[in-house]
């Protein structure tokens, strides 16, 4: 499957559409939800990762997230439309991303909980210079009592061969106030090839303060994110609006 599935991918890369540490709970069975992403670069770089590509600096990314619980372990997703408001105030489609998540059952009951999570994304060639990416993502955590360590372990490919797969992972730790309320902080980074990482200084690493609301079948996640490299975005604003349906 790895072989099927990873490859080389480009370091270059504009923005992302999906800013979010996963903790393998899914949606129940036979049921549907809503995850709408919006990300917002209010000091970021003004200059295109690759020519051609979309400015960070005050560009607005968003998808509606549509996630389909088909078991107690497996999840399907569609990212229909991943779009930028760019800072002219265009309108662009970017991508469609589907995605497969497999998980161990019941990961909010558990100590220990695991998953994995695989993507495939349709480009346009302003948002990647290739047609077609994926994503693995490894999922690893712990519950203890009203703490939560989660790490993403994640490689991206061009399906263009195994010696350049990226390594961007993710990290979350979490304190759960109560029932609904928790905070947070997360890291992102952008290491680059898993065989030859990036110069300490080209590599991007951005920290995230987080605040979680939700209760049973809605939530709300908003994040102030703060660029840690010359390579990164200096400022980046998330919010997450999560629905069952």
């Amino acid at each position: 499957m790895l072989a099927t599935l990873c490859g080389w991918m480009s370091l270059a890369r504009a923005q992302t559409d999906e800013i979010q540490v996963y903790d393998a709970e899914i949606t129940a069975p036979g049921h549907f939800s809503l995850t709408w992403h919006n990300n917002f670069t209010p000091a970021g770089r003004t200059e295109p990762a690759f020519p051609g590509g979309i400015v960070p600096d005050h560009a607005l990314n968003g998808v509606p997230e549509w996630a389909y619980g088909v078991t107690q372990w497996l999840e399907a997703g569609l990212y229909l439309p991943i779009y930028t408001i760019t800072r002219d105030g265009e309108l662009r489609f970017d991508a469609a991303k589907l995605r497969a998540l497999l998980v161990v059952p019941h990961a909010h009951d558990r100590t220990f909980f695991y998953g994995v999570n695989f993507e495939l994304s349709y480009n346009e060639p302003h948002w990647d210079p290739s047609r077609f990416t994926g994503e693995i993502r490894g999922i690893v955590g712990l519950h203890l009592g009203r703490f939560d360590l989660i790490v993403n372990p994640i490689v991206d490919t061009d399906f263009n061969g195994l010696d350049n797969l990226e390594f961007v992972p993710a990290i979350r730790a979490a304190w759960n106030l109560n029932g609904k309320l928790a905070v947070a902080v997360e890291e992102y980074a952008d290491f680059g090839s898993l065989q030859h990482f990036k110069p300490s200084e080209q590599q991007s690493h951005t920290l995230f303060a987080v605040l979680d609301y939700g209760g049973s079948n809605h939530g709300v996640e908003f994040g102030v994110g703060r660029g840690l490299t010359a390579a990164s975005d200096k400022w980046v604003i998330k919010l997450m609006l999560m629905r069952d349906l």
